[in-house]
């Protein structure tokens, strides 16, 4: 093995969770070259996995597969698109879930992640492991340096947006709990992106709004400064976990496929609060456990 394509062009979030799963490629064929194809979005950030040889464009690349004489492809995100490209490449061995034209894989597994039954790594390892892919370090791990303006003591983060509204604990109870982290005598920055902006405007002079303000990579380094990101199912979670910050999570709890079993922050040392109404969880709960993960440093 020669030349390895991985492909997982959607979200950031979901790719961070395949780690894992790049470095079982890495560690089982290391002398093969790993392409990883992704979203323009997730380029610059995916260039942090240090594991991975090179970086490039899905759209970029997809009409011209053949020309890289990939030994072999792993679809990490199922797509009738990559299926194609990757057959009419020739690329010989062709690894992924056996849906959305899945027979024109030589190497395919059931797509069984709506279940929830484990998390997203191991069903991303599940996977790379039909080619013998294997890895003892399951750790999700970034490149990352600390951003230096945002060291300080005491400093948390909170990301209060969703892009899927189900899974959204209300607004203003995240408002609240940013009032009241500073009346810890925390600060606070508020992160993520959004139309939202402005309702976490003015809150006072140690809440930092930095929703819009940041690209993802420097939204890595502002979260490996921080002591602790609070946060519902999103991917700024994910990317807190894999540059080693202790996450406070809210999850549904009654949405298969959707629950912390499946999508919650990868690693030790996390917290999830987990109810069927995510208004059912006070803020007060919030705090409670944010206090556990900081104690003694409150």
């Amino acid at each position: 093995m020669k030349n390895i394509l991985a492909i997982r062009n959607d979200r950031f979030g979901e790719f961070l969770l395949n780690i894992p799963a790049l470095r079982a490629l890495k560690e089982t064929y290391p002398q093969a070259k790993l392409t990883l194809a992704v979203s323009f979005s997730v380029k610059e950030l995916a260039e942090a996995v240090e594991w991975v040889d090179e970086v490039c464009v899905w759209d970029d690349v997809k009409d011209n597969l053949r020309k890289y004489k990939f030994d072999l492809c792993v679809i990490l995100n199922p797509t009738k698109e990559a299926h194609l490209a990757s057959f009419w490449a020739r690329i010989p061995i062709r690894v992924g879930y056996n849906r959305k034209m899945g027979f024109l894989l030589t190497h395919k597994i059931k797509d069984e992640k709506y279940l929830g039954l484990k998390h997203e790594v191991d069903y991303n390892l599940e996977l790379v492991s039909l080619i013998g892919a294997t890895t003892k370090d399951r750790s999700l791990r970034l490149k990352i340096d600390k951003n230096p303006n945002f060291i300080a003591s005491q400093f948390v983060a909170i990301h209060p947006l969703t892009s899927d509204p189900v899974k959204q604990w209300p607004l203003e109870k995240f408002k609240e709990l940013a009032l009241r982290l500073m009346q810890l005598g925390l600060k606070v920055a508020i992160v993520g992106n959004g139309k939202e902006k402005e309702y976490f405007d003015n809150l006072g002079e140690n809440i930092l709004n930095m929703i819009n303000r940041t690209s993802l990579i420097e939204l890595a380094g502002l979260l490996k400064s921080s002591k602790l990101l609070i946060s519902g199912d999103s991917g700024p979670m994910h990317l807190a976990a894999s540059v080693g910050t202790k996450v406070v999570a809210l999850f549904r709890s009654d949405l298969p496929g959707k629950t912390a079993r499946r999508w919650g922050p990868w690693g030790e040392g996390h917290i999830i609060l987990e109810s069927n109404n995510l208004s059912s969880i006070s803020v007060k709960q919030v705090i409670d456990k944010i206090i556990t993960v900081l104690h003694p440093n409150l």
